[in-house]
């Protein structure tokens, strides 16, 4: 066994171990669920950055900057876009009405606002997407566990499954938080340290601005090759109304907190976004022939760093992907237990039984996920699956919901529809692509919106 593993199998270990020592406190459902409600803005900033840096913001975003340059800055600073919405405007009201009603998922809300069948029909396309996102996380790990140890894709992948498992099925939101604290410690200081020993190792940014470059729009900040402004149509809704995002803030202690940690989080984001692009146009320069973008990190952190120094960056793109891979996780969780079970299976379940099915759906949840992430290609395609789900799906009936009063159960199931199908029929109709900046995520925004104002209109004319 060599270095670098043995220490990544040490620290994965103290992971798991904090994270069973935590679960220990937990004592009921509404512990797991939303942490007592008790979250300061701490962490909740160092729960939602480290669940917002994982696979597609290391492994996948280093692969875009490697492969089509400076507009790759968008994967993430479209996350950070969206954050600062949901710091300042969407976060605290959703909380506000999480307390009010005692909910405990996005699926309590939409229930509470629309109608069993709205919470019921999102839980199912939840599931479908979720699953995606976990597998990208999982494939990242084993794409890190390739490049140390030369384990195959299915090793890498089942390993990365039992980790967040075990820890996640213990604690829940209170282990997750305090978890993520520890990961996104030493995410910060991984990327600090190696990005300018990287930058160092190749001659400087001499060498990175005047290497050949495989397109012509390498160094355009707004487009270059499939990446650029485009993502924010993708990615931005996304992170607003995301259920494993929300859920975290329905345990924050009041708004200030939701306010200032989200707030925190966007920030980091916003400086976060070139990191990885710069690894991936430094990985150009040394490895200009790697098979997949996707190896462009753990290459360069393994064989183009000292030792001590790409053993502690690949510890902070372990933890990404670990703590990324426990949000979506925890968001499969409680959207079985809660939206579904607890809801249309056994109404009657008390807290110690809604638990037990919590804890339960994680090792299936976890499970399904290996699985996929087996068979999947790679971690941005999958992903997109997940963003593009999420956005056309539920941002229209959330803030619909929030800002709309009249609104009601016909409007919400039309705009998921209308935006499911719509983007649906343009991705595949043009695989993928969409037509320019018009993508399949926006053009089903779009057509969510239409459908959600259409009927609304049309109800407000028959009341008349």
């Amino acid at each position: 066994m060599n270095l670098q593993l043995a220490l990544l199998l040490a620290y994965s270990a103290g992971l798991v171990g904090l994270g069973l020592v935590i679960g220990r406190g937990v004592r009921g459902a509404k512990d797991f669920f939303v942490a007592g409600r008790g979250l300061g803005p701490g962490l909740i900033f160092s729960t939602l950055l480290a669940a917002n840096i994982g696979a597609g913001s290391t492994v996948g975003a280093t692969g875009l900057g490697y492969r089509d340059g400076l507009a790759a800055w968008w994967w993430v600073g479209s996350a950070a876009l969206g954050s600062t919405v949901l710091a300042l405007w969407i976060g605290p009201a959703m909380r506000r009405m999480a307390e009010a009603h005692d909910l405990r998922t996005v699926g309590d809300y939409l229930e509470f606002r629309y109608s069993a069948s709205v919470r019921g029909m999102v839980a199912i396309l939840l599931w479908l997407g979720s699953l995606a996102i976990l597998a990208g996380q999982l494939i990242a790990i084993s794409t890190i566990l390739n490049v140390v140890a030369g384990a195959p894709k299915w090793v890498g992948c089942v390993v990365g499954g039992v980790l967040i498992t075990i820890y996640s099925s213990a604690g829940g939101l209170k282990a997750g938080a305090w978890v993520n604290m520890v990961q996104l410690t030493v995410k910060m200081v991984g990327f600090a340290v190696a990005l300018p020993l990287a930058l160092s190792a190749v001659g400087g940014w001499s060498a990175v601005s005047n290497m050949p470059t495989p397109s012509a729009d390498y160094w355009n900040f707004w487009s270059g090759g499939p990446s650029g402004l485009v993502y924010v149509a993708l990615l931005g809704p996304a992170f607003v109304v995301s259920p494993g995002l929300l859920q975290k803030l329905y345990g924050a202690r009041d708004d200030r907190a939701v306010r200032l940690g989200v707030g925190w989080n966007a920030v980091g984001l916003f400086l976060y976004a070139i990191i990885p692009v710069l690894i991936g146009m430094i990985a150009r320069v040394k490895f200009p022939d790697l098979a997949t973008p996707d190896m462009a990190l753990p290459t360069i952190l393994v064989n183009g760093l000292p030792a001590a120094i790409g053993t502690l960056g690949l510890a902070a793109v372990f933890s990404a992907e670990l703590s990324s891979a426990d949000a979506v996780l925890f968001m499969l969780t409680t959207s079985l237990s809660q939206d579904l079970y607890k809801r249309f299976v056994a109404r009657s379940a008390d807290e110690r039984q809604v638990l037990f099915v919590a804890r339960a759906t994680t090792v299936v949840a976890g499970a399904l996920g290996t699985a996929i992430a087996i068979v999947s290609p790679s971690v941005i395609g999958v992903l997109s699956i997940f963003y593009t789900l999420l956005g056309v799906s539920l941002f229209v009936p959330i803030l619909g919901g929030l800002f709309v009063p009249k609104a009601g159960t016909r409007e919400a199931i039309g705009a998921i529809l209308a935006g499911v199908l719509v983007m649906l029929a343009i991705h595949l109709s043009t695989g993928g692509r969409g037509y320019g900046w018009l993508s399949p995520a926006l053009l089903g925004l779009v057509a969510a919106t239409v459908a959600f104002g259409t009927l609304l209109i049309l109800r407000t004319e028959q009341s008349s």
